[in-house]
């Protein structure tokens, strides 16, 4: 009864009282705010705090005993990748999602997830967004635990991976083709990443750029930019990365030439192999995390607020990246 005497005046009110135009711009203003409200719900409602820390909270659990390659632990962490890309509506990009090879007797699987471009040349051309999900398995012991659990080193990249993956999934906004590329063997010499920059050069992908995130689980320092990016000076890479972001969010850090970090990531095989802008980005700067290789790299380290930030801001980038009409991203 109220639905109907609602409905009553609302009918009386506009045939008698309000003028034609009024309700046009009314209708005009409902269109600007459920336009707002589409753009803002975009970013909450694909990269959202409480996917991130579900999916971090699984792939750095005990239950996952530090995702060793070769082991049990990192067998249920490819099978979670793996639901994750499939129940998104990501295809694999090979006969399945695993890319497997070997290191002596030990089997190791990649897990490759594949969204097609849609536009009918640009989709010819690839990146990647990578990251390696396995981790040292134990560490030294600390108050009874040993489970190197790799929270941030490198949980916190590989969830990354996968929330954009499923943000590609449901916005198809990529002109170019994108492989979501999780590395297992990384603590063994970059071996994962190594296999599928071979496998992928000797089937002639025309890989445009590669893009790996290696704990970006903490944050700087307030005066640092959020980011910074190996292998600066390599391309201009961080400079149209800002530029598409509008605002400087990868920077340069002294410290990744001194250490040498660009050749010490899963970038490296796929710049050596393409020889094209393949680098990667982090927020760890070896002053904001004491727990390298540590049993205490645990979920409660993660700063979760940073984290859900730093993958949100990253969207813009990454999506006028696979867009843009010609290479923007060059070898200097």
């Amino acid at each position: 009864m109220k639905i109907i005497l609602s409905c009553m005046l609302v009918i009386a009110f506009i045939s008698c009282g309000t003028p034609k135009n009024a309700i046009e711009v009314n209708t005009e203003n409902k269109k600007v705010s459920e336009e707002k409200i589409k753009k803002n719900e975009t970013l909450n409602t694909y990269i959202n705090q409480s996917d991130i820390k579900s999916s971090l909270e699984y792939l750095a659990s005990d239950e996952l005993e530090g995702r060793n390659t070769g082991s049990i632990g990192i067998e249920k962490a490819a099978v979670f990748i793996e639901d994750f890309l499939k129940n998104n509506n990501i295809k694999p990009y090979f006969k399945t999602y695993r890319d497997t090879f070997n290191i002596g007797d030990i089997v190791g699987y990649n897990v490759v997830g594949y969204i097609e471009g849609n536009n009918p040349e640009l989709k010819n051309e690839f990146v990647i967004l990578g990251a390696h999900y396995d981790h040292i398995g134990d560490a030294k012991q600390v108050n009874g635990d040993v489970i190197a659990n790799g929270a941030n080193d490198d949980a916190s990249g590989t969830v990354a991976v996968l929330e954009w993956a499923k943000y590609f999934s449901k916005t198809k906004n990529n002109k170019r083709s994108i492989l979501f590329t999780l590395y297992a063997a990384e603590e063994m010499g970059l071996k994962g990443s190594g296999h599928l920059a071979e496998r992928l050069k000797k089937e002639n992908l025309n890989l445009y750029t590669m893009i790996n995130f290696e704990m970006i689980g903490v944050p700087r320092a307030e005066n640092e930019i959020i980011a910074y990016i190996t292998g600066y000076k390599k391309s201009n890479m961080a400079e149209k990365l800002n530029q598409y972001t509008k605002e400087d969010i990868i920077g340069f850090l002294p410290k990744a030439k001194s250490y040498n970090l660009f050749m010490r990531s899963d970038n490296y095989p796929f710049y050596k192999a393409f020889g094209i802008p393949a680098q990667a980005i982090s927020t760890f700067d070896f002053t904001n995390f004491d727990y390298y290789h540590h049993v205490d790299d645990e979920v409660d380290k993660i700063d979760f607020k940073h984290i859900t930030n730093f993958i949100n801001k990253m969207i813009p980038a990454l999506t006028s990246m696979v867009n843009t009409s010609t290479k923007e991203i060059q070898m200097n």
